[in-house]
């Protein structure tokens, strides 16, 4: 009996990724930094941009919006703004979009990649001192993925209950910042992409399947990465106690009082959020990290969450 072929909106619209991917310009050799900034305006990323280019030289590339003065922010900081690709039909969240442009624009390059969100992380010294050997991945905090209903949710909608029951007592790791050779980030987003094809709904182009693929691929050993403590060379700080942290001498400090050259999700933090928008603001207000959403924007939210509760048909 012949076997139809699977549906899904995902797979569709990752057949479109891997093409748009395959024509993308690889950045010049070298280290490299790469960001999905979609939706922000200079005010969100400023402290982003202003604290990396005070500790680094090298290129940097985000995908940004069609915004003129966005674009002469980035100009004006010899960031390399890059369009976002326009897709046919369904696609899914920029969080999943982001890997398309990391794959492409690393390529199979020489150099170091720090691929990472933007608009919650500062730079405190040069991100690639010491030169990555390998792909390094950067856990957020100290208890497992177990005791994390977010991350435990994703793993359960892509990888099914027994699968994230058996990764439930590994570090957890964040997606948010990414570091290593340039062409192992780019197999690594490719690989991420793929995983996230393992249900039959739109739950793989959801906000949270990033997380659950990149957990996935770390610690079932589909990619080789070295897991990296907490306040190392990254400091993931949305789970961590406030009155743990300091802004010190124009820096963030963690607990064990060091400087982390890469922070991430300081903003959760309000005495940390100020002091950060103070120091590397550039002028520009100071931007919430939650703005609140019109009606269109929570009915189409709601939409999408109800869509990716509904599998396709075969």
């Amino acid at each position: 009996m012949k076997q139809g072929a699977v549906r899904s909106n995902y797979l569709d619209w990752l057949a479109q990724a891997l093409e748009v991917g395959r024509e993308i310009t690889p950045l010049p050799d070298g280290d490299a930094v790469v960001g999905y900034a979609t939706g922000y305006d200079a005010a969100d990323i400023a402290p982003f941009v202003l604290s990396l280019r005070a500790v680094f030289d090298g290129p940097v590339a985000l995908v940004v919006d069609a915004n003129p003065d966005l674009r002469a922010f980035l100009a004006r900081n010899d960031v390399i703004a890059v369009d976002a690709p326009v897709w046919r039909g369904w696609a899914p969240h920029p969080v999943m979009q982001r890997f398309v442009a990391f794959a492409g624009l690393l390529g199979d390059r020489p150099g170091a990649a720090l691929a990472c969100d933007v608009r919650d992380v500062i730079f405190q010294a040069a991100p690639f001192a010491p030169a990555p050997v390998g792909l390094e991945a950067f856990i957020e905090a100290e208890a497992p993925l177990c005791d994390h209903a977010f991350n435990m949710k994703y793993l359960r909608a892509l990888f099914g209950e027994a699968q994230a029951r058996q990764l439930g007592g590994q570090a957890c790791l964040c997606v948010g910042t990414v570091l290593g050779p340039r062409p192992e980030v780019a197999r690594l987003s490719r690989l991420i992409l793929s995983l996230a094809a393992t249900p039959r709904s739109e739950i793989g182009g959801a906000f949270g399947a990033d997380q659950a693929a990149f957990n996935m691929a770390i610690h079932q050993g589909l990619t080789a990465a070295a897991i990296q403590p907490n306040y190392g060379r990254v400091a993931t700080l949305g789970l961590t106690p406030g009155d743990r942290l300091a802004f010190q001498d124009g820096r963030v400090v963690n607990p064990d009082g060091t400087v982390s050259p890469i922070v991430h999700q300081h903003d959760r933090h309000p005495h940390l959020a100020t002091a950060v928008h103070d120091r590397w603001g550039g002028g520009f207000e100071h931007r919430e990290r939650v703005r609140p959403k019109s009606a269109g924007q929570r009915v189409d939210k709601l939409k999408a969450s109800l869509r990716r509760r509904m599998p396709e048909l075969r």
